[in-house]
């Protein structure tokens, strides 16, 4: 038995692991959990529930005994509707192109494992969701941020300072658009500036594409699409997306869920679009992590695919309309700057107080019983700035923006 005292064999996690930043936003949620008084904004999640058909099709399943055991990568009947729905919006995708996850988080984890070794740098462009910025560490991976620039709420890319940061060092490249918390699209000359940059460096591309069908528009600076392009129908129904101009061999990877657009938050179910010669390696990877995602909830997502062009419009409209009316309502008060957004679902704005942005959220919760999420979450790019989910019910919307206009009289 080892000495107690002499402090050998302490129980402890990796150094990499205890070095990891905790969430600012379940800091900022957990001071104001359990308090029915507080106003919920600070979760990326809509106050509706998910459509009778996905959950009808989920209770069938748990009633035919859909409880057991499936493929690594996937049910083959999810995995070919999969197949079908990105090729409908950004060209040709085979079945042996995707991988079915157990949420997009997992997804993320999955693509950091399979690509990254420890030592290796990743590029990340900032603002950016906390969990993306501390999955390579885990691995024990370095991260290089280029942040947005931001003008009057505005944000925008320095392409040159992004493809400066892109070196022979880089392994990874990892890019969120629609972006969370900024809302910021990447356009498609952008997308394709970066591509180019990355092939003849032999550069992976992570594109997070969660909030894809979460767009509201084409954004500033995009050129039109090339007459005749398969993506293009698909173009105005989701943002811009590396994998339009990448063929499916080329070493960029996509990242989704069924969590936003479908609002399936809580089922956890995702899926990745990835090089064919990565489908052995991704499905020993998910073997050795859930082995496989649920099966009723598998039936669950086809079901949402089936029915989902009128459920994501109705979820767009939706949020589009929410969007105009919180950040006009915002925007309004003293002192605070705010626009609206091209995608997501979320005004990222600034407001007196939020170069302490945790402190600020706290603060909130504690004296106008209001629940944001701190612009430091997303790393120092966000300081200075608050973020407001508006996937919510327009009274609750209202209520918040009177509370937080009593705070700030």
């Amino acid at each position: 038995m080892m000495d107690a005292g002499s402090g050998v064999g302490v129980a402890q996690s990796r150094a990499a692991i205890r070095s990891l930043g905790a969430s600012k936003i379940r800091e900022v949620a957990n001071a104001g959990m359990g308090r029915a008084d507080v106003l919920p904004f600070w979760f990326g999640e809509s106050d509706r529930p998910t459509p009778a058909p996905i959950a009808d099709a989920a209770r069938q399943a748990l009633a035919d005994g859909a409880v057991f055991y499936t493929h690594n990568l996937g049910n083959a009947p999810l995995r070919e509707a999969l197949a079908r729905y990105v090729s409908d919006l950004h060209g040709a995708t085979e079945v042996s192109n995707i991988g079915v996850t157990s949420a997009g988080v997992n997804a993320l984890m999955l693509c950091a494992q399979l690509l990254l070794d420890p030592g290796d740098e990743v590029v990340a462009v900032t603002p950016l969701w906390p969990n993306l910025l501390e999955i390579p560490r885990i691995l024990g991976a370095s991260v290089r941020t280029v942040a947005l620039d931001n003008a009057q709420g505005r944000w925008r890319l320095d392409l040159d300072r992004l493809l400066d940061a892109i070196t022979p060092r880089t392994r990874m490249v990892f890019i969120n658009s629609p972006n969370n918390p900024t809302g910021w699209v990447m356009t498609r000359e952008e997308q394709r500036a970066v591509l180019d940059h990355c092939r003849r460096l032999g550069v992976w591309i992570v594109a997070d594409d969660v909030y894809e069908r979460l767009y509201y528009g084409r954004a500033e600076g995009d050129a039109p699409l090339p007459s005749g392009q398969a993506s293009e129908a698909g173009s105005a129904r989701a943002a811009s997306s590396f994998l339009d101009l990448a063929s499916r061999d080329e070493r960029v990877v996509s990242v989704n869920s069924f969590s936003k657009a479908w609002l399936m938050t809580g089922w956890r179910i995702g899926w990745i679009t990835a090089p064919q010669a990565l489908s052995e390696d991704l499905g020993k990877l998910i073997e050795f992590n859930t082995s496989c995602a649920p099966d009723f909830v598998q039936r669950a997502a086809q079901a949402a695919l089936a029915e989902g062009e009128a459920i994501v419009r109705s979820v767009r409209d939706d949020l589009r309309a929410k969007r105009d009316h919180l950040a006009g309502a915002l925007a309004a008060l003293p002192g605070v700057e705010a626009a609206a957004p091209d995608g997501a679902m979320y005004v990222f704005f600034s407001m007196p107080g939020a170069d302490d942005s945790v402190a600020l959220c706290k603060r909130l919760v504690a004296e106008a019983g209001l629940g944001l999420a701190p612009g430091a979450a997303f790393g120092p790019a966000g300081e200075g700035h608050v973020r407001w989910c508006y996937a919510r019910a327009l009274p609750a919307l209202d209520e918040g923006v009177a509370r937080l206009a009593r705070f700030l009289g």
